[in-house]
């Protein structure tokens, strides 16, 4: 009886242990269950989120798209951009009166002038073309300013600065438009002088004239690469830089040729161009062709993303139809022309301190030999500076710019001009 008694109590136990565990294992699959729902729903609020987040999006894209859109006639992308520009400058007595900010020191004296404008504010279309067949895309801009006329704010007329239409493909490009010569691509940086380009007939040829030209790029290896550059450029002899008997037999145009050959090496945030260039043409004047020649080497040098330096050099004869001191040429007294000899030259050192704070000093000089000049020419004229460029906001820019000209001519002798600029750009 005790055995039997034992053996029914052992029974019961283990029937017992049994049941705990089946009802441990079911607990422990419906939590299972309970989990796997909990992470589906989870899933499925984190998908709507991001759904709702990725259309709120695409709503203010939208939107931001039908603010932007210009409708054109072909039904092709076209995106407005420019530069709102106000300037409040002073200048020294040797300023003249043609310009806010004059090229080089006036040969006579006057009264220092202060003054402001807005004349220098430039309007622009960038647009986007078609495909072309081979892969090739369109796409050109052009852009316009109220430089022309005078310092008047009623009498400042609108003008053609730059314009370009490329028709680009993966190593070819094929250029017209109006632009700097296509030896002289670079420029110094200036919010001052944008009617012109900074540093004009202080060492940078900067004409903008209708040119053709095509491009071929040369990929060497990775980080070096070669572009070949070849066109023809419009040169313009102003007819009032000839004595006024001869200003009717000046030819005003005459096509230029020019070559630029360019080589680049990149290495991370360090880039190194260097490029020589060669132009050729002739001026016609007085029954004569008087020739005009130039050999030019222009380079940039980025040791870092903080600092950079950019300058261009250049050597020849007769170069006043690519934006030097018009003085290509000077007609003797026995009616002979013979061509004006020069060089110059320009460079500018560029310091990022921030995101916001840059610091740009720059130099040039032209130099024209006196033995070729006539009555009071200028021989030879420095302009140097330095501008603190700060941004306010993403496109908003302040700027503060000093600069002395110090012009020699050949009667007057030396003159010195200091200028003064303060500069508020809105970028659209």
């Amino acid at each position: 009886m005790v055995l039997t008694a034992a053996t029914a109590a052992a029974q019961t136990s283990a029937l017992a242990t049994q049941k705990v565990l089946d009802r441990l294992d079911a607990l422990e699959a419906e939590n299972k269950r309970l989990s796997d729902e909990i992470a589906d729903l989870r899933k499925q609020l984190l998908d709507k989120s991001a759904s709702d987040e990725r259309l709120q999006v695409q709503e203010t894209r939208t939107a931001e798209l039908d603010r932007k859109k210009v409708d054109t006639s072909q039904k092709m992308p076209v995106e407005i951009t420019g530069m709102l520009l106000f300037n409040a400058f002073r200048n020294g007595p040797y300023s003249g009166t043609s310009l806010s900010d004059p090229i080089s020191a006036s040969s006579t004296g006057g009264s220092s002038t202060t003054g402001a404008t807005f004349r220098q504010t430039v309007l622009g279309l960038r647009f986007f073309g078609p495909d072309l067949p081979g892969g090739g895309k369109a796409s050109g801009s052009v852009y316009m300013d109220f430089f022309t006329g005078s310092l008047q704010p009623g009498n400042n007329v609108f003008r053609l600065r730059l314009a370009t239409l490329d028709l680009a493909w993966k190593n070819t490009t094929f250029t017209v438009g109006q632009d700097k010569p296509i030896i002289a691509p670079r420029e110094p940086t200036s919010l001052a002088q944008v009617g012109v380009s900074p540093l004009t007939g202080a060492g940078n040829l900067w004409q903008w004239q209708p040119q053709a030209r095509v491009e071929q790029r040369f990929s060497l290896s990775e980080g070096n690469e070669i572009r070949a550059q070849a066109g023809v450029f419009e040169s313009y002899e102003a007819a009032n830089s000839v004595p006024a008997p001869y200003a009717g037999t000046l030819g005003l145009w005459r096509p230029a040729y020019e070559a630029r050959l360019e080589y680049s090496h990149s290495s991370g945030a360090r880039r190194f161009e260097i490029s020589p260039g060669y132009h050729a043409s002739a001026s016609r004047v007085a029954g004569q062709s008087v020739s005009s020649r130039a050999v030019s080497l222009d380079w940039l040098a980025r040791v870092s993303s903080q600092v950079e330096f950019t300058g261009a050099w250049f050597t020849g004869q007769n170069l006043a139809g690519l934006g030097t001191l018009r003085q290509g040429f000077t007609i003797l007294p026995s009616s002979s022309a013979i061509p004006v000899h020069l060089y110059g030259g320009w460079g500018q050192v560029t310091l990022t301190a921030s995101s916001r704070w840059s610091f740009n000093l720059f130099g040039g000089e032209e130099h024209d030999r006196a033995g070729d000049l006539a009555g009071n020419s200028i021989v030879r004229n420095i302009v140097y500076g330095e501008n603190t460029m700060w941004k306010l906001a993403p496109n908003i820019l302040a700027s503060l710019e000093v600069s002395q000209a110090r012009t020699l001519y050949l009667i007057s002798g030396p003159r010195l001009n200091n200028h003064y600029d303060l500069a508020l750009a809105y970028l659209f």
